[in-house]
């Protein structure tokens, strides 16, 4: 496995990442413009980031977006949309529509996903579990996208909140808070990254083995990140207005999509 991005695949990842930059939420309170998520919709759509299977893209340029789309809290569908796109494609025909109910999830990253629907009957045994595979590798770089937004939002923080005259990045708790967490994310990314690969390079069993390592450390990565950036923001981490707390209800919501214990793998993960 080659881990390093094609230059199509920089150019893709950078076009997500302006989508996200530019209409994604930047505060609690935009999750509730409707224009503002109107124009998002439009330009996700316009892009054909929810056609990429069909379109021929990889399942690491599928994880690419998703990543970019969780750091940024898109909040109009991304993931349920391209996993039907991927099942359309393996049946040859159009699946039917549905979405399972995700309260946790503010920014409606599941909006549209169904875990199991019903055409997966049609599939061969090898074409049901790569798109099974797809699906945890997809929801665990979204979770590692959502990491490294809340890293981001924290290391920011740290730079500008003072106490004692100072601010409090410069102390060392908080420094190595943050450090333990930049570890966890890179981490995350090299895990995630093999799973999106392995969706079509390896073995569905093997494919599928690789995701579910894959979901439960970027999910238990995440989860520590997220908690992290909390108590990095103080009192105001646990407030509403503070994006913090949004970043965890996405990796929640992820968690939950699919959700692997460690009794499925065959190989050992502490």
């Amino acid at each position: 496995m080659d881990v390093r991005l094609t230059s199509e695949q920089r150019q893709l990842r950078d076009a997500a990442a302006e989508v996200a930059e530019e209409l994604g939420p930047g505060s609690v309170a935009d999750l509730d413009d409707s224009a503002r998520r109107a124009r998002l919709e439009k330009a996700v759509d316009a892009t054909g980031f929810r056609t990429l299977r069909s379109d021929g893209a990889s399942a690491v340029e599928v994880a690419i977006v998703a990543e970019e789309f969780g750091r940024g809290l898109v909040d109009v569908p991304y993931l349920g949309p391209v996993l039907v796109d991927d099942l359309h494609r393996r049946v040859g025909r159009d699946p039917v529509a549905g979405a399972d109910p995700q309260t946790v999830d503010l920014t409606n990253s599941l909006a549209g996903v169904v875990e199991s629907p019903s055409e997966l009957s049609d599939l061969s045994d090898e074409d049901a579990g790569r798109w099974y595979a797809l699906a945890l590798a997809a929801t665990a770089a979204d979770m590692v996208g959502a990491a490294r937004g809340t890293q981001r939002l924290a290391t920011e923080y740290a730079k500008v909140r003072e106490q004692y005259g100072s601010a409090i990045g410069s102390y060392q708790a908080v420094a190595h808070l943050l450090a333990e967490s930049e570890a966890l994310i890179e981490g995350s990314i090299s895990v995630s990254r093999h799973a999106a690969w392995a969706v079509d390079e390896l073995p569905a069993r093997e494919a599928i083995e690789a995701a579910r390592v894959a979901k439960i450390y970027c999910a238990r990565a995440a989860m520590t990140v997220c908690e992290t950036s909390i108590q990095v923001h103080g009192g105001i981490g646990n407030t509403w207005e503070c994006l913090a707390h949004i970043y965890l209800r996405r990796v929640l919501a992820a968690t939950e999509a699919w959700p692997v214990t460690l009794e499925e793998l065959t190989i050992g993960l502490s």
